[in-house]
């Protein structure tokens, strides 16, 4: 604590009280309220941000070892509406933070290497799970829900690893891949919003394809929105290539590595999600490609 207290006095701040929430520590001080918390990315995010003009994050105080800034308070909204602004504040990073970078046809093979190799690892390792509870005389409850719903996993595997080549199709020809930055943490805990709208918690941030910001939210919150809604609002700022919306819709589909390495209470919760998401996922691409054929 006494490196935060020097820290606080070097930027003329004296701390009165504090608390710590998670990984935060919350102070009062003779400024007001301020968060502090370790910096876990030294790239100066904030200070890339300001020149691409998107100050949507609470005031920085210091950004050293600890980032210090100014404590905001989330206004008590529907949820419905908060998801709404934060699809809409995501746009906007993406559209603000907008780049080209080159690459070749091999990086582009080695992407969908990658991909198909994650496949056809949860072929296997689905194959052998089941194999496994299938020998058993007495399942537990988590394995009957596995057994009862691994066709939905396996052709799962089956449709994701067919998107991954028609994205390899998609790819043949392009020179370049579109980056921006991408929060890469994204969920309605780490949006704030009173009289402006903030972004916290940017320690997983970096440059990359903006599709991973909308696989997050979609992982932490497809059970509570409807995600095309959500899809389409995005679209209206930020249009996706197609080659964007095909890696999504490969992201989406590819089932978790499940690991019975839980309670049975918590492993049945566990299971019943993942096979919730992978139907969610199919209905959402399947409402996608219509809504693209009708317009």
């Amino acid at each position: 604590m006494k490196e935060i207290s020097d820290l606080l006095k070097k930027n003329d701040i004296r701390a009165l009280s504090y608390k710590k929430i998670g990984n935060v520590i919350i102070a009062d001080t003779n400024i007001g309220k301020v968060a502090i918390k370790k910096n876990k990315n030294k790239d100066y995010i904030y200070n890339y941000l300001n020149t691409r003009n998107f100050n949507y994050y609470p005031d920085i105080l210091s950004e050293e070892e600890y980032i210090i800034s100014k404590y905001e308070m989330d206004t008590d909204i529907p949820k419905e509406q908060k998801i709404v602004d934060l699809i809409d504040l995501v746009s906007l990073l993406h559209s603000k933070t907008t780049h080209y970078k080159s690459i070749t046809e091999d990086e582009y093979k080695k992407i969908y290497e990658d991909l198909s190799n994650n496949y056809e690892y949860l072929k296997e390792y689905y194959t052998d799970i089941i194999s496994i509870i299938d020998e058993k005389v007495f399942m537990s409850p988590s394995e009957y829900l596995l057994a009862r719903n691994i066709d939905a996993i396996f052709k799962s595997i089956e449709i994701g690893a067919s998107y991954v080549n028609d994205w390899l199709e998609t790819t043949k020809g392009l020179n370049k891949m579109r980056m921006t930055i991408v929060h890469n943490n994204l969920s309605l805990s780490h949006y704030i919003r009173n009289e402006n709208n903030y972004l916290i918690s940017w320690d997983k941030s970096k440059i990359d394809i903006p599709v991973f910001d909308l696989y997050n939210l979609y992982n932490n919150h497809f059970v509570d929105f409807d995600f095309i809604e959500l899809l389409k609002r995005y679209e209206r700022v930020y249009p996706l290539k197609k080659y964007e919306i095909e890696l999504f819709f490969i992201l989406i589909t590819m089932p978790s590595k499940i690991e019975f390495n839980d309670t049975e209470f918590n492993m049945c919760i566990k299971i019943g999600n993942e096979i919730d998401k992978l139907y969610k996922s199919h209905e959402l691409i399947e409402e996608y490609k219509k809504s693209i054929v009708k317009n």
